[in-house]
């Protein structure tokens, strides 16, 4: 299941002059690595909503409820409301993740900074809801920071939203394939 975090009318979550909303990177990311798993004899669901914001609960419930085998949500990060220095890709997993939860964090982590040649944040614990109240493995993605200027316009690039959206297939494929 694919989660573009947030949803398109959440306040806030925007570049610091406004011209990208967070979703708008998120969405298109997830439209995109769905586009490169097709084919692959995967089924690939969306939990959230072009036109309004989904809340977490629903999220997880769904995901949880259609037993998918992992859960990733998309994200593009702040640091603050102004711009600033903060850079890089980061990949959190819950604070008490399953084995498999940490291998596709890595797998993507690892994935995301080699094609798009970002800093490496690291794989990161935190009590985000959707890492917490999935019973799958589960991640949150965060690739690059909307407040920093460079990163901002990769953000707002097709292009690096396709490699992002390869990058994490990639880590699906991989991680689906060193399960069997």
């Amino acid at each position: 299941m694919l989660d573009a975090g947030h949803g398109p009318n959440t306040i806030g979550k925007r570049t610091p002059d406004g011209k990208m909303k967070e979703f708008e990177f998120n969405e298109a990311v997830a439209q995109f690595v769905k586009n490169e798993l097709t084919g692959f004899e995967l089924i690939i669901m969306n939990c959230h909503d072009k036109k309004r914001d989904v809340p977490l609960k629903e999220r997880t419930t769904l995901a949880n409820k259609m037993g998918v085998d992992a859960f990733i949500s998309i994200h593009a990060n702040a640091y603050g409301t102004t711009w600033n220095n903060a850079s890089g890709i980061e990949t959190f997993t819950y604070t008490n993740p399953s084995e498999q939860s940490v291998i596709l964090a890595k797998l993507i982590q690892n994935s995301l900074c080699s094609i798009t040649g970002r800093s490496n944040r690291g794989v990161k614990k935190a009590d985000f809801a959707v890492v917490r109240d999935t019973r799958m493995p589960a991640v949150l993605v965060e690739c690059g920071f909307m407040t920093n200027k460079h990163e901002a316009i990769l953000l707002q690039s097709i292009e690096y939203r396709r490699r992002c959206a390869k990058a994490t297939a990639f880590a699906i494929l991989c991680w689906i394939d060193q399960k069997r």
